[in-house]
């Protein structure tokens, strides 16, 4: 008998079944705590992160021997439900999937973060996905540049976010300086909340393994950048957390 891990390819109703699944780990006081923390124009059925990773694993697992572009229609379908739980479980699934990433370029990236519209389906899309493939060198930099130059926040957002798998030890980075700044540097006199708090993370982020920079950089657009930021960042940079 086959076993599920060694599947030959993924059934279109693959993504039907997640939705399913997410469903019915969805809870209504978390889906009303979640249309009021993270507000989004998507339907949400409140599933809390253990459970999320719980369904998201198990598929990983049955995932295992299909190919990256089997992997990729998948996300996509996940993606087109517009649901914010079922766009998380594209991220992670496509995050723990070797061939999915490698076969990830410019347009198929930006497909998978169209439509993106609250902070936590753009923070997963970027500290899983999108910062990972531009660390790997899928994309040229100009993609992120572009980004930060969006008329849409969840893109700038996107960008700044995207800054800290270059960065975070845990995710694999260690101290972009010149990306990161690149990026911030488009963004410091950006004052929408969601960029604001992107730019003080992208920052935080980059001021472990490279403080004197962060604190140069502070310095050199003290008078421009948010007080958020200014404040977070200086308290990263003496404390080791953002809020002393």
């Amino acid at each position: 008998m086959r076993s599920i891990s060694a599947m030959p390819s993924v059934p279109r109703s693959a993504a039907t079944a997640i939705l399913g699944e997410l469903r019915r780990v969805g809870r209504a006081e978390r889906r009303k705590v979640a249309e009021w923390y993270c507000s989004s124009k998507m339907r949400t059925f409140g599933v809390a992160t253990p459970d999320l990773r719980r369904v998201t694993r198990a598929w990983s697992r049955r995932l295992r021997g299909a190919s990256g572009q089997e992997v990729l229609r998948l996300a996509r379908g996940l993606v087109a439900a517009r649901v914010t739980d079922a766009r998380n479980a594209a991220y992670e699934i496509l995050s723990r999937h070797a061939p999915a990433m490698a076969a990830l370029n410019a347009a198929a990236l930006t497909a998978l973060g169209s439509g993106n519209d609250n902070w936590g389906s753009v923070d997963a899309f970027s500290v899983l996905v999108a910062g990972v493939v531009w660390r790997q060198g899928q994309i040229d930099d100009n993609v992120v540049l572009c980004w930060a130059c969006s008329q849409d926040r969840w893109w700038r957002r996107t960008a700044l976010v995207s800054t800290v798998p270059l960065n975070q030890r845990s995710r694999g980075g260690t101290g972009d300086v010149t990306r990161t700044l690149a990026i911030c540097a488009l963004l410091v006199d950006d004052r929408d909340d969601m960029v604001v708090k992107g730019l003080s993370w992208a920052l935080r982020a980059l001021a472990v393994p490279k403080p004197a920079v962060v604190r140069a950089f502070l310095a050199r657009h003290r008078d421009r950048l948010a007080r958020r930021v200014l404040r977070e960042v200086g308290n990263k940079l003496r404390t080791g957390r953002k809020n002393p």
